[in-house]
């Protein structure tokens, strides 16, 4: 075989190992999968018994035997189930694909477009909860709460100015009460003094669950 016959060979062989590759990438994006469950404002069931947790949201605990329910909880688990239950869905992936709870990380969306996890937080049944390197909606997503806090959109509704100083880290992007004993562990240059909760959210900054919730 001659050397010019090997390497245009070598090149339709590359080609296609490659074409493989990225259809192979596309399907896993753009395959539908149903939903059998609903579990709460940010975690569903998939027919195949898979649990999928929204990438990049946090809504109210509903009651279980492991939380007791906050407010808007019910009514975040239901503006979900509407949008999804039984239906199909088509999921994108980040950088980590898997919590530590063995769940697929995800971002949602309907055959039509609708972007699941970005609809719950602009009718205000979630806040931001950034966490790397899972970020590539964190923009759309910061956008969207700042507009349903500024309507009073579902949770923002029980979460007034209120006074008192919170301290974030700008790292985690959490933030927390003076008295939190991860409060005491940000280095300097990392701290962001806010003088209410709802300014934090404003900025992105999600609570930190060892001692803020949304009551």
């Amino acid at each position: 075989m001659r050397l010019t016959d090997r390497i245009r060979g070598n090149i339709i062989v590359t080609g296609f190992l490659f074409l493989l590759l990225c259809t192979g990438s596309y399907a896993e994006c753009s395959e539908l999968y149903g939903v059998r469950w609903v579990d709460d404002g940010d975690t569903i069931v998939l027919t195949d018994g898979r649990r999928v947790r929204y990438i990049g949201i946090n809504s109210p605990e509903v009651e279980s035997k492991y939380s007791k329910a906050e407010p808007f909880g019910d009514e975040a688990r239901e503006f979900n189930r509407r949008l999804v239950y039984l239906k199909k869905v088509r999921l994108e992936f980040d950088i980590e694909k898997y919590d530590q709870y063995d769940r697929l990380l995800a971002y949602v969306f309907l055959p039509d477009g609708t972007f699941i996890n970005n609809a719950i937080i602009t009718d205000g049944y979630a806040y931001c909860l950034p966490k790397k390197p899972n970020v590539k909606y964190e923009e759309l997503f910061l956008k969207s709460q700042q507009n349903a806090m500024l309507l009073n959109n579902g949770i923002w509704q029980n979460l007034n100015h209120n006074s008192g100083e919170y301290i974030g880290n700008s790292r985690s992007k959490r933030f927390h009460l003076k008295s939190c004993p991860f409060a005491g562990k940000i280095d300097k240059e990392s701290i962001k003094i806010y003088k209410g909760r709802r300014d934090a959210y404003r900025d992105g900054y999600a609570p930190c669950k060892k001692c803020l919730n949304l009551k």
